[in-house]
């Protein structure tokens, strides 16, 4: 190195790229929660946007801060810039506080108010078992194969992050094709636009001068007004209080929790991937505290490091451009330019920026994971195509609802289930696949990496731990249960017990020497020992 001290400057001008990317990816999410909110819950603007958004922009103005301090003690450590974490809400974490809290209290009593209450006590208890998550987290990404954990990532963007907005793109041609259009060319393709203007910016300022001359963009400054961020104690109180006077809805809240310091954990590893190494513990902390500060300030909603830093990496970021989304995300929250944001900017012009995001995070895993450890990420990220199959299947009959249909099978009823699997459609198999979706991918990444590998103990080791979370209920159930065995969890301990106990037994030369398998590629080395064989 040199003797020149290393200085880590916070911004740089590629920061101004990864903000538009990120700034989309928040913005997004504020208007999706806020429109549920409002118009599906018929909570009243002034807790919508009085309330939770300024609740939403304090967790994630607390959360980059702790985020661009640890880049700058990573930058000087390493001796080399590195790029932040992204941060903010976390995508799927908020669909489910959405319909499995909130939802079920506002239909069960009708009173939006109670249902926020009920919101920011869940968000904040769960910021509490996220903030666990740093206990066993480290532990976790030591044993957990990067294939396990980048897999069952690749499988959120493949079908939420990226199939979802390209299929707006389609839905809304002349807007989102122009918007796609320098995606591919700046940041894809990563080829200079006129002046060397950031891509993002570019995409999402042609997509809304196409809106506006189309008619679908609107001018509305109706909710312009100053919303300070007040914290809320009594009413989270209140929401604690019924959360425990209904543990139920504990059932929900521990597994969807669990999952998202997992995500966290996934998503710094990622982050390691591409050259960028983070504290795990403190990454799940903060994210767990940001959970809670925004709870208390009104926001329901968890926030967490989010998936796409190999995608900021890429467009050269440092911490510049977080920053900056958090100042603009707290400007338009405590100034009520969210309202404004969501009438003018059409959300397949930004729809574009997210199908970026998500195919640099599956590209990414490709240069980071061997060759044969593929295999792997493929199998992890089959369990979120059957969550996805799932969500919209569940839309397909609340719309048939919505439309006047009347005498609807619920999904789940035998006849309907028969019917479908008639028609090929594997409703059973797919709603266990579904549950619990992103542990499920990590689990089997990892067994089928281990196996790969040689690693049969570990490979038992993660099908036993699946057996014992199937048991009760964390994977393949909706709720949490007491210990039973049902045939997935009988399954998960064939697996686990033979991982265990047949290579003791195999003849040596079997474990030595790799079969060579017809018309598949070579990937693996099949004069590599086994690794553990009779350890």
């Amino acid at each position: 190195m040199s003797d020149t001290a290393y200085s880590y400057k916070l911004f740089n001008r590629s920061d101004f790229n990864a903000f538009w990317a990120l700034f989309t990816d928040n913005l997004v999410n504020l208007l999706i929660l806020s429109g549920v909110c409002q118009f599906v819950f018929q909570m009243p603007a002034e807790i919508v946007f009085g309330r939770i958004v300024p609740g939403a922009a304090v967790a994630i103005l607390a959360g980059v801060a702790v985020y661009t301090l640890m880049a700058k003690w990573v930058a000087n450590k390493q001796g080399q810039d590195v790029t932040a974490l992204p941060y903010g809400i976390s995508t799927p974490v908020m669909f489910v506080y959405l319909f499995g809290v909130i939802g079920p209290i506002y239909w069960a009593t009708g009173d939006s108010l109670l249902a926020w209450q009920v919101g920011i006590g869940a968000g904040f208890m769960g910021g509490i078992v996220a903030a666990f998550g740093a206990i066993i987290g480290p532990f976790l990404k030591r044993i957990t194969p990067r294939a396990g954990m980048l897999g069952t990532l690749c499988g959120i963007a493949l079908v939420f992050i990226g199939s979802v907005p390209l299929a707006t793109v389609f839905e809304h041609p002349l807007i989102g094709f122009t918007s796609l259009l320098f995606i591919l060319w700046g940041l894809i393709g990563r080829f200079r636009l006129p002046g060397n203007v950031p891509a993002g910016l570019v995409a999402i300022g042609v997509g809304t001068v196409i809106a506006i001359f189309l008619g679908q963009s609107s001018f509305n400054t109706d909710g312009i007004g100053f919303y300070p961020p007040v914290p809320y104690f009594g009413d989270m109180i209140a929401g604690i209080q019924y959360l425990f006077a209904n543990p139920e809805l504990f059932l929900v809240l521990i597994p969807v929790q669990i999952y998202n310091f997992i995500e966290t954990m996934n998503n710094v590893e990622s982050a390691e991937a591409a050259g960028d190494s983070y504290p795990v513990a403190v990454c799940q902390v903060t994210d767990g505290a940001g959970t809670m500060i925004g709870a208390l300030f009104g926001s329901p909603f968890p926030t967490t490091v989010y998936i796409g830093h190999p995608a900021y990496k890429r467009m050269g970021a440092n911490s510049g451009y977080i920053i900056v989304v958090a100042l603009v995300v707290g400007a338009a929250a405590f100034f009520g330019f969210l309202s404004f944001l969501a009438g003018l900017i059409p959300i397949a012009a930004a729809a574009p920026v997210l199908v970026f995001v998500a195919v640099s995070l599956i590209t990414n895993t490709g240069y980071a994971v061997k060759p044969a450890h593929m295999a792997a990420v493929a199998f992890a990220i089959l369990p979120h195509i059957s969550g996805f199959l799932m969500t919209k299947w569940g839309s397909l009959m609340n719309a048939l609802r919505s439309s006047g249909v009347e005498g609807l099978p619920a999904l789940g009823d035998a006849d309907l289930t028969a019917a479908l699997l008639m028609e090929g459609a594997h409703y059973e198999g797919h709603l266990a696949l579904s549950q619990g979706a992103i542990i499920t991918g990590l689990i089997w990444g990892a067994i089928v990496a281990d196996v790969i590998d040689g690693r049969f103990k570990q490979a038992g080791g993660f099908a036993i731990a699946a057996a014992v979370m199937s048991s009760i209920g964390i994977i393949h159930s909706y709720t949490l249960q007491m210990p039973q065995i049902d045939g997935i969890t009988f399954g998960y301990l064939i697996i686990g017990a033979f991982m265990l106990i047949y290579p003791k037994i195999a003849p040596k030369e079997d474990l030595e020497h790799r079969i060579i398998v017809p018309d598949e590629p070579d990937f693996v080395d099949d004069d590599t020992p086994a690794r553990d064989v009779r350890a």
